[in-house]
């Protein structure tokens, strides 16, 4: 028994990969769309949004700018996040430049011996993020119409990012050394560009940039193929249904199930899913978008293997590190959402402000606002019934004195 137990964890990739093919072959057509549709949502939305923005980024590493911006917040990062001044290159690159930079820099950092083996791994859960390009354009302008969405993302995004970093710092025991700029030098490919050099550099850019995307392109193809199996096999129907009890505790509609889950599978696709889902609550949306951004699904986190794998960094930090970052963020969204009024974009249909007031509170359907609210209720009521029961309880003594 034990033999083929062994056998089976063996053989369990190359039996799955067999199981992916023969599905492959038998819902062709589905996949066949599935795959066409995977690469014009990379083509139209992340495509055009990115590539731009990886070519600068490069070129920004010719450059000592990124350098200059590390000593700068080289004083903050050893008290925020626990790291040496070192980090704030990862940082600002992984904020700037989205999946995957931040966890190539860091690799980059390990295999150079710049970073422990704990510091790197820290760093890695929270410098590795959405890009702004891609929240602001292909989330919030292209699936959402609205470049307020984005903005409220982004910034919920950042704040998360921080968040975790922060709240990874403190449960670290080991205490960072300061960083030697002097070293600097061999994190930037070359300071010295110049116009006799610019079109080598400029070549190298776009060839890098060319790269990323392109393995970007292929991981939103592939998952959008996986996607369509698991939907073809009603395998994504039966999953997904383990997140209703979820999404019914924390009040969202039930139809997020299967666009959430896929968005755990592959951002992507998940986020187009999502927020197509067309509900009163917009808010709803935005709130599962936040955390999918914050998390980067399962596609993201094999991107961000194949590039730690050459090094000893684990992904087991990497991993609750993002699961708790796409919770923060979404519960900064979230309230963000239900106090900042002119950021809220609910539906509401009513006549007048009462009628409004009842609309807001039903649209909501959050489970969390619906306790606070009933539980004020309940207690409103019971102070009402507490002072009847004592005017009640007075008169009843008059009366008796008398």
């Amino acid at each position: 028994m034990k033999f083929f137990i062994i056998s089976f964890k063996r053989n369990l990739l190359p039996f799955f990969f067999v199981i992916i093919a023969i599905c492959l072959v038998i819902f062709s057509k589905t996949n066949l769309s599935a795959a066409s549709n995977g690469l014009t949502l990379w083509a139209t939305c992340v495509a055009p949004s990115l590539f731009p923005f990886f070519v600068i980024t490069n070129l920004l590493s010719y450059t000592k700018v990124v350098t200059i911006l590390g000593r700068i917040l080289d004083k903050f990062m050893k008290p925020l996040f626990n790291v040496s001044g070192i980090g704030s290159f990862a940082f600002i690159m992984g904020l700037i430049s989205g999946y995957p930079v931040g966890a190539k820099i860091i690799a980059d950092f390990r295999e150079k011996n710049l970073v422990t083996k704990e510091e790197g791994e820290r760093l890695l859960a929270f410098t590795n993020n959405s890009g702004p390009l891609f929240i602001l354009s292909s989330v919030g302008i292209s699936l959402f119409g609205d470049t307020k969405t984005g903005l409220l993302l982004l910034c919920t995004h950042v704040l998360s990012c921080i968040t975790v970093g922060i709240i990874l710092g403190r449960f670290s025991n080991k205490s960072i050394n300061e960083f030697n700029y002097q070293s600097n030098n061999s994190i930037v490919q070359n300071n010295n560009v110049s116009l006799k050099n610019l079109g080598e550099v400029l070549g190298n850019s776009i060839n890098n940039a060319i790269s990323t995307i392109l393995l970007i392109g292929g991981f939103v193809v592939i998952f959008s193929v996986i996607i369509s199996i698991l939907n073809s096999t009603y395998a994504l129907d039966f999953l997904s249904s383990f997140l209703n009890p979820i999404l019914s505790l924390l009040g969202f509609d039930l139809n997020f199930s299967k666009p959430l889950l896929s968005g755990i599978i592959e951002l992507t696709n998940g986020v187009k899913s999502v927020s197509t889902i067309h509900i009163k609550a917009i808010s709803q949306n935005i709130v599962l978008c936040a955390f999918l951004l914050g998390f980067g699904g399962f596609s993201v986190l094999l991107q961000v293997f194949s590039i730690v794998a050459k090094t000893d960094l684990s992904m087991k930090k990497y991993f609750w590190g993002k699961l708790l970052q796409g919770i923060i963020a979404s519960i900064y969204t979230f309230l963000a959402l239900k106090f900042i009024p002119f950021i809220n974009l609910d539906i509401i249909e009513a006549s007048n402000i009462n009628a409004s007031s009842i609309e807001v509170l039903n649209s909501s359907s959050n489970s969390f606002y619906s306790f606070f609210y009933d539980f004020g209720i309940f207690v409103i009521a019971i102070s009402i019934v507490f002072v009847f029961f004592n005017i009640f309880k007075k008169i009843l003594k008059i009366n008796f004195n008398i």
